[in-house]
């Protein structure tokens, strides 16, 4: 390496860094979008962080039936931590039946941001999340799982900067295990198996093909164990698959219902939390619901157009699909 070159430190690239940022910055500016460019994830990386307009009300919806060590840290880290302070949340109590679960709910009778509403009727993720939709006041709806615990402060503004965005349908956030490993970083249709979270259980420090874990980017699902939606666009595709898809899916449905009335479907790693999966719920996935989802999405299960089809559909890392291209 050449001494004083700028290839010799990052240090010595600052000038390029601040290029960068200053070219991105007059890129947005041609196209009309208020947004400031800061530092990405990794150097040399960068963020465009879009203003966000006024102060809309944000429904955070989280379904449960018991299990209150697991839901009582997942309600003190959003109002301990968030920045965004207009909210509500829509506690959906699914035929609790524990004694601690009823004095649980009564000790947040004094925070006016809580509501507890009762859904008694039996679990269907999709239709116990539709009830709420109707309830809800607010103008975006947050749907998120009971067992996940927000990690940084600004998780909210993080994914109303792009569900803002008029062509945008939904975002979705990086949620890690416990272990600090990857759970989600954006749902690929048609790779080992139905649908699959990329990334999954691969280590948070490394940031993937191409950087892909750690940018905001288009995919064609998103989990909704956080999922963020203008409640406008929910209501406007009649929300999740209550009829066909109770349990398993119905977020993969909701994004490609989304995706086939022409929205974006965004994943941000700027909204990061923990999510201890199936705590509440465990695995079970009903074959009726797989084959209704193999019908009637069979063509983007085949070709999923946010994946390259030279990439492998067996492991979730992005890695060359290498036995089909030897065999062509």
């Amino acid at each position: 390496m050449i001494p004083g070159s700028a290839a010799a430190s990052t240090d010595a690239k600052s000038y390029a860094y601040t290029s960068g940022k200053k070219a991105l910055s007059d890129a947005a500016k041609r196209r009309g979008i208020t947004a400031s460019v800061t530092d990405g994830v990794w150097l040399g990386s960068y963020r465009l962080r879009r203003a966000i307009k006024g102060e809309p009300l944000i429904s955070i919806i989280i379904p449960f039936k018991d299990k209150i060590e697991v839901l009582k840290p997942c309600l003190e880290s959003i109002i301990t931590k968030s920045t965004w302070n207009h909210y509500e949340i829509l506690l959906v109590n699914n035929r609790s039946e524990l004694l601690e679960t009823e004095e649980y709910l009564e000790t947040l009778k004094n925070e006016p941001r809580i509501e507890v509403l009762n859904y008694d009727k039996p679990f269907n993720y999709s239709a116990i999340n539709n009830f709420a939709a109707k309830k809800a006041k607010g103008e975006y709806l947050i749907l998120l799982n009971n067992d996940t615990e927000v990690m940084n402060e600004d998780w909210i503004e993080s994914m109303l900067e792009h569900a803002q965005r008029p062509e945008v349908g939904a975002v979705g956030a990086k949620l890690l295990f416990p272990n600090n490993q990857i759970q989600h970083a954006g749902v690929v249709v048609g790779i080992a198996g139905l649908a699959n979270h990329v990334f999954s259980q691969s280590s948070v420090l490394d940031h993937g093909y191409c950087g892909l874990k750690s940018v905001v980017r288009n995919y064609s699902a998103v989990t909704a164990a956080c999922i963020m939606v203008r409640k406008n666009v929910y209501g406007e595709i009649g929300g999740l698959d209550a009829e066909n898809l109770a349990v398993s899916f119905n977020d993969v449905d909701f994004c490609l219902r989304l995706r086939e009335k022409g929205y974006l479907i965004v994943y941000t790693p700027y909204t990061e939390l923990i999510h201890y999966e199936s705590l509440t719920r465990g695995y079970n996935v009903a074959m009726n619901e797989i084959e209704y989802m193999q019908r009637k999405h069979k063509g983007i299960i085949a070709r999923d157009p946010y994946y390259n089809e030279n990439l492998t559909r067996e492991r979730l890392d992005f890695s060359l699909r290498v036995q089909d291209t030897v065999q062509s």
